[in-house]
């Protein structure tokens, strides 16, 4: 049977942790969303927004060696480790890896873990529609763990997880109904997400400039409506030099005259105006009272489209 990819069910964001014995919290993993497909032939790793990353991971392609279904659909993270942290740079620069010859690098260079935390699909029937406690016990049955290959922990005490994670500065946590279906290309609040630190996918409307390289960048969201909203500007976080010298190269065919943003934004002196089209992930504290963001830290520049940074993120 054709295994057609699918749009992963999504947790809200959430200022509360939910209570009741039907609950159980599990860590977000500070990674990249990954859907396995194995139709009893062939592996394919295919991403949130429908993109396939097969060639990527070539640690994952031989799937009897943690997987013993004779078909099946895993949905999980990849998360690659800095310092004993899981860091969103380090996956990206795995991710974005392309040409053949430099893939198997990359595998030593940067090795992943996959942590998977649920089944869509097992032996020939989609199980979409089994409460998470029977998806999950599926899971324990047929995932052989080893060291890059884990199956998500469950935690029933949520605000006690949530503080370890706040003490190691982790991402937050994410808290599941055990009695929930999966709903495809859904999100509601049966799986609900509070995070320590925010973050989003911003499009960048302008950037500063220092001995001729971008050392900042001006962010912003689209409103329902189309508006181009400023939220803020950074120029801190974990690009490296080479990384900003190549968005000094991006940005120049891109720069216009005038300001995109909906309102002109505080960081404007010297401004140099973009068209909005390269866009990053951005992590930040909390919301100013202005809408803007607190401490913000870019974490990588990502290929998303600059027409997925709305304020739906924010949700």
């Amino acid at each position: 049977m054709k295994l057609n990819p699918i749009i992963p069910f999504e947790p809200v964001s959430s200022a509360h942790l939910p209570k009741g014995e039907q609950w159980v919290a599990q860590i977000k993993w500070d990674g990249v969303r990954m859907l396995t497909y194995f139709d009893g032939q062939s592996v394919r790793l295919i991403n949130r927004r429908l993109n396939d990353r097969t060639e990527q991971y070539p640690e994952l392609r031989e799937i009897s060696s943690y997987c013993s279904a004779s078909s099946v659909i895993l949905d999980g993270e990849l998360i690659a480790f800095n310092s004993n942290r899981p860091s969103f740079f380090e996956i990206m620069k795995r991710d974005r890896v392309q040409k053949k010859q430099n893939i198997n690098q990359a595998v030593k260079q940067t090795p992943i873990t996959y942590m998977i935390f649920d089944v869509l699909y097992h032996n020939g029937d989609y199980v979409v529609d089994l409460p998470l406690a029977d998806r999950q016990r599926i899971l324990s049955e047929i995932i052989i763990p080893q060291p890059h290959i884990q199956v998500v922990e469950n935690f029933q005490d949520a605000a006690a997880l949530f503080q370890v994670m706040r003490e190691h500065q982790m991402e937050g946590i994410v808290c599941k109904d055990l009695t929930s279906t999966y709903a495809i290309k859904g999100k509601d609040q049966r799986w609900q997400k509070k995070k320590i630190f925010h973050d989003l996918f911003a499009a960048i409307g302008g950037v500063t400039l220092r001995d001729g390289i971008v050392n900042a960048v001006l962010l912003g969201l689209y409103q329902s409506d189309g508006t181009f909203t400023y939220i803020g500007h950074a120029g801190t976080g974990k690009l490296s030099v080479n990384d900003w010298r190549d968005l000094t190269r991006r940005v120049e065919p891109l720069v216009i005259s005038q300001n995109p943003f909906s309102q002109v934004p505080e960081r404007n002196k010297d401004a140099i105006w973009v068209k909005p089209e390269i866009t990053v992930k951005v992590q930040f504290m909390e919301w100013t009272s202005g809408f803007t963001m607190r401490q913000p830290s870019i974490q990588a520049i990502v290929e998303v489209a600059s027409s997925e940074c709305t304020f739906a993120q924010v949700q």
